[in-house]
């Protein structure tokens, strides 16, 4: 597949400062629920129509929450709500079964079936098919570094040097995610263990 034109510098520049202020109702939803999220787990019995609602109050009740009050910020994100309105979307989606091939969640995601319903469902952002195609994407910035990263962003894994998994980072050092055949969508760790080890690079799809 041919690589498609870069985003001019200017722009790039112009989007960072926007991209970089956090949008606190976005960071407070996460911080009270990636706590209890540990690095294999999904959420239980998950009431999937009060997130669809927007009200994730019925959802956090089910979990002890006073130690988000002191834990940090949780990724950034624009504040045109946009990366909001993407990590609600993704959310909703925790616990649907994977099937390689899948792209809705009827019949089941596989990774990069995945991210690209979370963006074209949430914001209308149409992303390559496939995780190697999303990773060659030069219309999304690339970074390089993982202490850079922000909520939103695309994150993705492989061996040897070739891509073979793409996810969303949701902050915290954690990103969402359809892992593979018997497993559903979840949220796993990136900064150690199995992802750790495979992450290579990230980016950033203009919002």
């Amino acid at each position: 597949m041919a690589e498609s034109t870069a985003r001019p510098a200017a722009k790039a520049e112009a989007a960072a400062p926007q991209r970089s202020r956090v949008d606190a109702a976005a960071s407070a939803t996460l911080a009270a629920l990636l706590p209890h999220l540990a690095a294999n787990d999904t959420i239980p019995l998950m009431d999937r129509s009060a997130v669809v609602a927007g009200d994730l109050s019925r959802l956090l009740a089910n979990y002890d929450t006073s130690s988000a009050a002191n834990g940090s910020v949780v990724g950034t994100a624009a504040d045109n709500g946009k990366v909001q309105s993407l990590l609600r979307r993704a959310m909703t989606l925790l616990g649907t079964p994977y099937r390689w091939g899948g792209s809705n969640p009827d019949s089941g995601f596989d990774c990069s079936g995945l991210v690209g319903y979370v963006f074209r469902s949430a914001l209308g952002i149409e992303l390559p098919r496939v995780s190697r195609e999303m990773a060659h994407d030069d219309n999304a910035e690339l970074i390089n570094d993982r202490t850079a990263l922000a909520a939103g962003d695309l994150v993705f894994f492989g061996r040897k040097g070739r891509v073979d998994h793409v996810g969303i980072y949701v902050g915290d050092g954690r990103f969402l995610h359809a892992p593979s055949s018997g497993k559903d969508v979840r949220v796993d760790t990136l900064l150690s263990g199995y992802w750790g080890n495979k992450f290579m690079q990230a980016r950033r799809v203009d919002l």
